[in-house]
């Protein structure tokens, strides 16, 4: 495998970042994703957490280095992680579950499978055109689709921000799969929260990526986002790579698995309130407190072999 790839989260104008994000390869798989935490307070990092946590975790178990079967493997790692919310909650006897939304998606043998709860997108870039993107679980895109609103009356809509499916639910996650999609040299995949895509289309984006370098121009994105968000923006995370089949000599920035062992996983994830985009309102001791916990209530569902 071949690619460039990119992660960056912006706490935009809110008091804390409740998004997550991590990326994991293999000599010859790779995942990403994206998780959008909701729930007050430091809770809905939480969840928001144990999702990445709970999926880049099973990754270094499993890739190895391919992932046996994609589908099962990101709808096995998203019940388990919704499962895992549901468990700190009830150890913690929370009055109400900390939820995440959850995008996720698994690159190998040059096909990508991927995965969704709740508002967190996929969009698939081709040729500075958006060819797929995931359908959010959301009541605005039901009455879009319903023909009751437009797209853009949904914008300022009082419902945009009501989603029916997502982990930590006490109902089980509507999860959502692609199909099996082949992808060409030079294909964009951006996994990103409504922090960016509710400010900007798939399509704008499809148009200023093309040909650009990802790690000046996905920046860029962020940073114009962050300007139309304002004060009252939401957070703002994407993980976007672009996939390289054969060698580019200027891109210098790209990632070759061909010299990876057969086991070896390499993993780009912020821990629990250690990265400093990730603004926390706690102390030193509560996140530490928090790390052990997350980490308990993964290992639950994520066996050590």
């Amino acid at each position: 495998m071949r690619f460039t790839i990119y992660q960056d989260s912006r706490i935009g104008g809110r008091a804390n970042n409740e998004d997550r994000t991590t990326y994991c390869y293999s000599r010859d798989a790779l995942l990403m994703v994206v998780a959008d935490g909701m729930g007050g307070h430091h809770y809905g990092e939480i969840a928001a957490q144990i999702a990445v946590q709970t999926l880049a975790d099973a990754f270094q178990r499993e890739a190895k280095p391919e992932i046996a079967d994609p589908f099962r493997f990101l709808q096995k790692g998203m019940s388990n992680a919704h499962h895992a919310i549901l468990d700190y909650t009830t150890r913690h006897k929370l009055k109400d579950t900390p939820r995440t939304t959850c995008v996720a998606c698994i690159v190998q043998d040059n096909v990508a499978y991927w995965a969704h709860a709740g508002d967190s997108r996929l969009f698939l870039m081709r040729g500075g055109k958006v060819i797929a993107q995931t359908r959010d679980h959301s009541r605005i895109r039901l009455l879009i689709e319903e023909g009751l609103i437009t797209e853009a009356q949904a914008v300022n809509h009082p419902d945009r921000n009501k989603i029916y499916s997502c982990l930590g639910s006490p109902t089980p996650p509507e999860i959502e799969f692609s199909r099996k999609t082949p992808l060409e040299h030079g294909d964009i995949l951006l996994l990103c929260s409504d922090g960016l895509w509710g400010v900007t289309t798939g399509e704008l984006m499809a148009v200023a990526l093309k040909g650009a370098n990802l790690l000046q121009g996905v920046p860029n994105l962020l940073s114009q986002a962050e300007i139309k968000g304002g004060v009252h923006g939401d957070n703002l995370s994407v993980v976007a790579v672009r996939w390289e089949e054969s060698y580019v000599e200027e891109a210098s920035s790209a990632i070759s698995t061909q010299s990876m062992a057969h086991g070896e996983v390499t993993t780009r994830l912020e821990e629990f309130g250690r990265n400093p985009a990730y603004k926390s309102d706690l102390s030193d001791d509560e996140i530490e407190k928090a790390i052990e916990e997350i980490r308990s209530a993964i290992d639950k569902y994520n066996p050590k072999k």
